[in-house]
């Protein structure tokens, strides 16, 4: 009979400023943010990079299957359930009072047709997992900010394998962390070295990509989906482009991973 599984001991507390509804873990950490009168935006900047994926494929491409480790205050799920009509979502969170939190205060959808939640161990989910996963998002942290097993070199190769032939993987990492340049050479060398770290936000969050496959797009393209994604979802991912020429991310003016 397999272990149960322990939830994280801390606890689990909403707040309100501004019409901003916020999630914590027993600390002023914000894990989650919710805009109340705009719940299916992206209130908090890294949730919004980590959105760029997006600009990576043509738009025309629809990705399947999506998969989220780290539920938090239910931020990409809801743009995601809002926006990609046609995919569909699993959630894999540790703790099942985030996903009660997340249904009472941050309008989680209920949809079981589209929307899979998983209480487990995100590490443990992949190891398991036999499917593959056109996106792989994680945003798994605890009450201290530590990714745990999150952030290691298994964890990566399991991402790595499960993630379909064209797929991306996207991670929240922590720039100002003192091992942070540790976690992007654990991501680089699972993914044979096609990965990329977008500059750190103002909250100190620095997205990490990988793929399986190289991937380029040139930055009229991506200039030109940012246009489409802006018209169709609201989501302005321009000034991210802007970031990444100013930091010389973009050299011959396109993105190579």
């Amino acid at each position: 009979m397999p272990e149960k599984l322990s939830p994280p001991d801390h606890s689990i507390d909403i707040s309100e400023e501004a019409g901003v509804r916020y999630l914590h873990f027993g600390s002023d950490w914000v894990q989650g943010a919710m805009r109340i009168a705009r719940p299916w935006a992206l209130e908090l900047a890294y949730t919004r990079e980590m959105m760029a994926w997006l600009l990576f494929q043509p738009v025309a491409v629809h990705p399947q299957k999506i998969l989220l480790i780290g539920l938090g205050a239910a931020s990409l799920i809801r743009f995601l359930y809002r926006n990609l009509p046609q995919s569909h979502l699993t959630v894999v969170e540790i703790h099942p009072g985030v996903v009660a939190a997340a249904r009472q205060f941050f309008k989680l959808p209920e949809d079981a047709g589209r929307l899979e939640i998983v209480i487990d161990d995100g590490a443990d989910f992949l190891r398991k997992n036999t499917g593959q996963f056109d996106c792989i998002l994680v945003d798994g942290f605890d009450a201290d900010a530590r990714c745990g097993r999150l952030d290691s070199r298994d964890f990566y190769r399991d991402c790595y394998q499960r993630l379909a032939p064209e797929g991306i993987v996207v991670c929240n990492l922590l720039g100002r962390n003192k091992g942070f340049q540790a976690s992007v050479d654990r991501l680089r060398a699972a993914f044979d070295e096609r990965a990329i770290v977008f500059p750190s936000c103002d909250s100190g969050n620095a997205v990490a990509f990988a793929c399986r496959t190289p991937l380029t797009v040139s930055l009229e393209e991506l200039r030109e989906r940012a246009g489409q994604l802006k018209s169709s979802t609201g989501l302005d991912l321009r000034p991210t482009i802007s970031r990444l020429q100013l930091t010389q991310s973009l050299p011959g003016n396109r993105l190579s991973l």
